[in-house]
């Protein structure tokens, strides 16, 4: 369903599950980056109404994910540790060449958000059936849905604004340029590394 070229190795959540705090730190900031993109989004494209009716709702989801897991940091007696760099998206952003029209630049922002909430719905996936600590689990099966639901949303809109076709066409190199990433990725406690 998310046409992932290539899989997380399964053994990631071993990564994971020696080092829950730093992952739970990681995912945190993901999720405050996810609402600073959606904010972003309202303020380049205001005049795309339907995209700011959405990206207004995925604000409040996104922060409010922010704090779910900022409460699971609490609960487990750490606290929120400093964010790091995502090797991920800075890799991914050097897809696209800059610049084009103003379409262009919504659609190739789109579309990066698109595969990187396909990443996230992926991974979540995995820690939903992989983690021994049922309840973390549980906690990341129900945020894959809403990754899911965020990554068809995004690349509705890229295909909505942008020429089907041609958007089809960069989504598909997109992913492949994705899959060539993850291959030196998935060895760290980080939730796309």
């Amino acid at each position: 369903m998310l046409g992932l070229k290539l899989p997380t190795d399964p053994r990631w959540v071993n990564i994971v599950e020696k080092n829950v705090e730093d992952i739970l730190t990681d995912h945190a900031y993901c999720e405050q980056k996810a609402a600073s993109t959606a904010i972003s989004l309202i303020v380049s494209f205001p005049e795309y109404t339907d995209l700011v009716k959405e990206m207004t709702a995925l604000v409040k989801e996104e922060i409010s994910h922010f704090k779910m897991v900022h409460d699971r940091i609490l609960a487990n007696g750490w606290v929120l540790g400093r964010d790091r760099k995502d090797e991920y998206v800075l890799q991914l952003l050097k897809f696209f060449p800059k610049g084009g029209s103003r379409t262009t630049q919504l659609v190739h922002r789109l579309l990066y958000a698109a595969l990187i909430e396909a990443r996230s719905c992926e991974r979540f996936r995995l820690l939903s059936e992989e983690l021994q600590d049922k309840d973390l689990a549980e906690f990341y099966r129900k945020l894959m849905v809403s990754e899911a639901n965020h990554y068809t949303m995004f690349l509705g809109f890229a295909r909505q604004y942008g020429d089907r076709t041609e958007v089809d066409e960069k989504w598909q190199q997109l992913l492949e340029f994705e899959a060539n990433i993850m291959k030196d990725l998935g060895k760290s406690e980080t939730i796309h590394g």
